[in-house]
């Protein structure tokens, strides 16, 4: 898939992941509506993102990830502006292990709700172009986290909720492929917030610091890299890929 002229919606696109992905899209000619809580900040990153890129390709729109009217509103209105949806990149996240009942919702809750509701714009079977969903996972969606094992629960989650949709696109004819990455430690907020959400596995939070002198950092414009991947390979579908500082893996899984 060529992005000229595609329309991507990136969730969680005020800072980090989020808008790596969008800058990402936006130097490959497409066009990118950024969904966030944090309306200030996501504002302030389409000011500048317009100024670079011009004001007819950039579209924010505030979206709690856990609203389903706010979501079904957005992507309405995206479809509206833009003409149709090809991408959705379900990046939203947070980690919380004090508020569990918090990061079960957006985390996992919200990744389905979205692909739900973007299933509604690109089927192909209901008038849709197709296109392509990328998931936003974590290593803890393959490995567990002895730190956060709720944020591993959803990202564990995400995995397989992705699979699954991949295969069920292709049996179903919709047209649309799904695949999920599972980057290692990335430096944006999250891995700081991560530092004091533990909880009453706080006398773990060592351990964070092992994973990442193991792993190594990466930054989210390397992420956004083999997410564009994931988009422009057609061949693409139902993968989960590994994402570490020492190399990139496209995780097998065993088969009925």
């Amino acid at each position: 898939m060529a992005l000229n002229g595609k329309v991507a919606v990136v969730t969680g696109a005020a800072m980090g992941i989020g808008k790596a992905i969008a800058e990402t899209f936006l130097h490959n000619s497409a066009k990118v509506v950024l969904l966030d809580v944090n309306e200030p900040v996501a504002k302030s990153v389409m000011e500048d993102l317009n100024k670079q890129y011009g004001q007819d390709r950039t579209l924010f729109l505030r979206c709690d990830v856990t609203s389903d009217e706010q979501i079904k509103a957005a992507f309405q209105k995206a479809t509206e502006t833009f003409g149709g949806i090809d991408i959705v990149c379900n990046n939203a996240g947070t980690v919380d292990e004090m508020d569990w009942g918090k990061t079960v919702p957006i985390n996992l809750g919200g990744v389905v709700r979205r692909t739900y509701v973007a299933l509604e714009h690109m089927n192909k079977l209901t008038g849709g172009r197709g296109g392509v969903v990328v998931n936003t996972a974590s290593v803890a969606g393959v490995f567990p986290m002895e730190m956060c094992p709720v944020y591993t629960a959803t990202k564990h989650g995400v995995v397989g909720f992705t699979r699954a949709m991949a295969a069920a696109s292709t049996a179903s004819g919709y047209g649309i492929r799904f695949n999920v990455i599972c980057p290692g430690p990335v430096q944006t907020q999250l891995v700081s917030v991560c530092k004091t959400k533990t909880g009453q596995f706080s006398h773990l939070e060592g351990l964070i610091h092992q994973v990442i002198e193991t792993t190594g950092m990466l930054n989210p414009s390397e992420v956004a890299e083999f997410i564009l991947e994931l988009v422009t390979d057609e061949t693409k579908n139902g993968e989960a890929l590994m994402i570490l500082q020492k190399g990139n893996k496209y995780i097998t899984f065993p088969s009925m």
